[in-house]
């Protein structure tokens, strides 16, 4: 069955650095476009980056852009989220998707809605204290 394993969370001041991962398995990785997604308490789940399915696109959503880096490695069916500049406002749970929707550009990709989500990590918490 299909599994996304995400790693890498925990608590960090404000102004560091956590890198995210996400191995994937079950699944045809290079036919998904891949994406975090997070949710922070009291707030609905939102997509912060994706990444096409061989890296040539990428989203961010305007709160992370400058901050966060997606990339991913087909070879070892895994993706990163390298976030850098980390704020409390960032503190949520983080999730890994998979998508096998087909997107026209980075924008559209960050329009991904759940429902457009084939498949989840289990959520990996993340904590910026200030």
């Amino acid at each position: 069955q299909v599994q996304l394993v995400a790693s890498g969370g925990g608590l960090v001041q404000a102004g560091g650095s956590l890198r995210l991962s996400c191995a994937a398995s079950g699944l045809m990785f290079s036919n998904y476009v891949m994406g975090w997604f997070r949710q922070a308490p009291g707030k609905e789940r939102a997509c912060v980056a994706a990444i096409s399915h061989y890296g040539s696109m990428t989203y961010y959503a305007d709160s992370v852009k400058g901050r966060f880096s997606i990339s991913r490695d087909n070879a070892k069916n895994t993706v990163y989220l390298q976030m850098n500049s980390l704020k409390p406002e960032d503190t949520a749970v983080y999730y890994c998707v998979a998508s096998s929707r087909r997107f026209a550009t980075g924008e559209a990709m960050g329009r991904m809605t759940e429902s457009d989500v084939g498949y989840w990590g289990q959520g990996t918490q993340v904590t910026v204290s200030s």
